[in-house]
């Protein structure tokens, strides 16, 4: 019997990050019952974007519902997906013309949850002020939706806080991705919001936030075009298991950080 919370999977990157969500996943859903699994897949393929077959590929693995983020465009081959299914959103902030949806409703077991997607606008290539984006992907969601979730996919480490005060109290949970570093801050915020500014990565840990080390490291050093490649040593799981409050029990978000072997 599924319990009524979220699991949501941070940014998966390349196969490494893939495996380790395959093989990861069966455990996480034994242990926590979630009643959806959300994940963050913009970089499944080769580290940059997501094309069909992967998407199918994490479906039939008991995934829910995909976001992404920068790089939802990479890939042209995926744009279809994200016009075609709505298990798949891209940032609600970008064109209104450009493939895909900002949010979506999945059902399931009579629990309706509503997903918006948006990206930061400091260093990222968003065209339209996330703010404004969040309070009307959120005012559509409410009436269709008993559950919220927003994925924050943002550089900068305040735009996600300022999102998270903004949206306390009108959404169940607002999870940061994108810089691929888990923050120490997951919690609940006085008006019932769960909140962590980046849930983390799942792919290797031996890289650079996913990219062999040494090819980082050149970059960093030369200053030089470098072509990075994922990383594929020692991957780990990055999530977020969201409890919404109940009549019984109040809310409760818990970091899951676990190692593939």
């Amino acid at each position: 019997m599924s319990g009524q919370g979220i699991l949501f999977v941070g940014d998966v990157v390349g196969s490494a990050g893939r495996n380790a969500l395959i093989t990861l996943l069966p455990g996480l859903i034994s242990e926590f019952t979630p009643r959806f699994v959300v994940v963050n897949g913009e970089n499944v393929a080769a580290g940059k974007g997501i094309t069909p077959k992967l998407a199918e590929d994490f479906f039939a693995a008991n995934v829910d519902a995909i976001t992404l983020g920068n790089h939802a465009y990479r890939r042209k081959e995926g744009w279809e997906l994200l016009d075609e299914d709505r298990r798949v959103v891209r940032p609600a902030n970008h064109f209104m013309t450009s493939p895909g949806r900002g949010s979506t409703v999945i059902e399931k077991d009579g629990v309706r949850l509503g997903i918006l997607n948006l990206s930061g606008n400091h260093g990222m290539d968003a065209p339209h002020p996330f703010m404004a984006a969040a309070d009307a992907g959120v005012h559509d969601l409410k009436s269709k939706s008993d559950l919220i979730l927003v994925d924050m996919h943002a550089e900068a480490t305040s735009e996600k806080v300022a999102l998270g005060w903004h949206l306390d109290g009108r959404v169940t949970a607002v999870v940061g991705t994108h810089t691929h570093v888990p923050t120490a801050d997951a919690r609940i915020l006085p008006q019932g919001t769960a909140y962590i500014t980046d849930v983390g990565m799942t792919g290797s840990r031996d890289g650079v936030i996913g990219v062999i080390k040494e090819q980082a490291i050149e970059a960093m050093s030369t200053h030089l075009p470098v072509r990075f490649e994922p990383a594929e040593a020692n991957p780990w799981i990055n999530a977020v298991m969201i409890e919404p409050a109940s009549a019984d029990a109040p809310a409760t978000i818990t970091q899951v950080l676990r190692p593939a072997s």
